[in-house]
């Protein structure tokens, strides 16, 4: 029988994991001819979410987890997983259950039809304030028309992936991950299925505002430079502007005789010329930000324990990180 691997990055979730694992049990259980792999990886979780994931593979070994060595955030969790993963499809589902388990009998349909990313789409996000659904949807509107490959929109980690997906996102190596990105650009067969997202189960959720701008600047500077070149066509506009508007100053001297206007419009225009400059200068500190943390090559993550076993696990995982 094939095997299906089910990813589930965990931060600080003890409040939640005994109703997750209650509801996949539910649905494996009406999914026949399949092994399943229930696959956790702790984050550095400050709480009990650790104990309570070996305490549940005591009793149900198709449990494994991963416990990094420390919090590096659900990318880096995410890319862990898809390393260790030993199923013929993954599918990866955050612990607050707010992405339906019961989805994943149609996505399993769906790739037997033929499909290697088949992924879940928000009609709604229930939970959420309206400021979070308004900035959410200016920034895929925003990365959708500068960026040159189709991103989804109002899609999350919630998705199956084919063997060949996980391979291919396996040799994406990159420390500065924006992995909702990284599954357009591998391309292959995709289908899409919409969902009505439920609120948090339990417990408060890990993204704050300052985390979603951090993702969102992650997503803009990882599969575009568009800003680098708005701040090249800023530099030319206010150059081409500054020129003109020298020659009008200097015509109207010669001519009426006229003195030059004084203080007030030139703090004004250099407080605006630097202005822009800081933020071109800011732009261009991101992109280099990016190719300084590249060249150190470090390792993406430590493994303190890997389903009981700490021998040899740092070696392994810093052979991966090099892949």
């Amino acid at each position: 029988m094939r095997k299906i691997t089910i990813l589930i990055p965990a931060y600080n979730e003890e409040a939640v994991l005994h109703q997750l694992y209650t509801r996949l049990n539910k649905v494996i259980d009406i999914i026949p001819n399949y092994n399943f792999e229930l696959l956790f990886i702790n984050d550095g979780s400050k709480d009990n979410t650790i104990d309570i994931i070996k305490n549940m593979r005591q009793h149900d070994k198709r449990i494994s987890y991963i416990d990094l060595s420390r919090n590096f955030g659900k990318e880096i969790a995410m890319i862990a997983g898809l390393d260790y993963a030993t199923g013929d499809a993954v599918v990866i589902i955050d612990a607050d259950l707010q992405d339906p388990p019961e989805l994943i009998v149609e996505m399993i349909n769906y790739w037997e039809e033929g499909f290697d990313d088949v992924y879940a789409k928000r009609r709604n996000r229930a939970g959420e304030t309206w400021l979070k659904k308004f900035t959410a949807n200016m920034f895929y509107k925003t990365l959708q028309r500068i960026s040159k490959i189709p991103i989804q929109e109002n899609t999350g980690d919630f998705r199956l992936l084919d063997r060949r997906c996980v391979e291919a996102l396996k040799k994406l190596r990159e420390t500065q991950r924006y992995t909702k990105g990284m599954f357009s650009w591998i391309g292959f067969n995709k289908k899409e299925i919409l969902f009505d997202r439920d609120p948090r189960a339990a417990g408060e959720t890990k993204w704050n505002y300052f985390k979603l701008a951090d993702l969102a600047i992650e997503g803009i500077t990882s599969f575009t430079i568009a800003p680098l070149r708005l701040s090249v066509l800023f530099g030319l506009f206010i150059s081409l502007f500054a020129f003109i508007y020298m020659l009008f100053i200097i015509t109207k001297t010669v001519l009426y005789g006229e003195s030059v206007a004084g203080y007030p419009s030139l703090i004004t225009v250099i407080l605006f010329l630097g202005g822009i400059q800081l933020l071109s200068i800011g732009i261009i500190g991101e992109y280099l930000g990016r190719i300084f943390n590249e060249t150190k090559r470090r390792p993406l993550y430590f493994i303190n324990e890997y389903n009981n076993r700490k021998d040899e696990i740092g070696e392994k995982a810093e052979l991966i990180g090099k892949f």
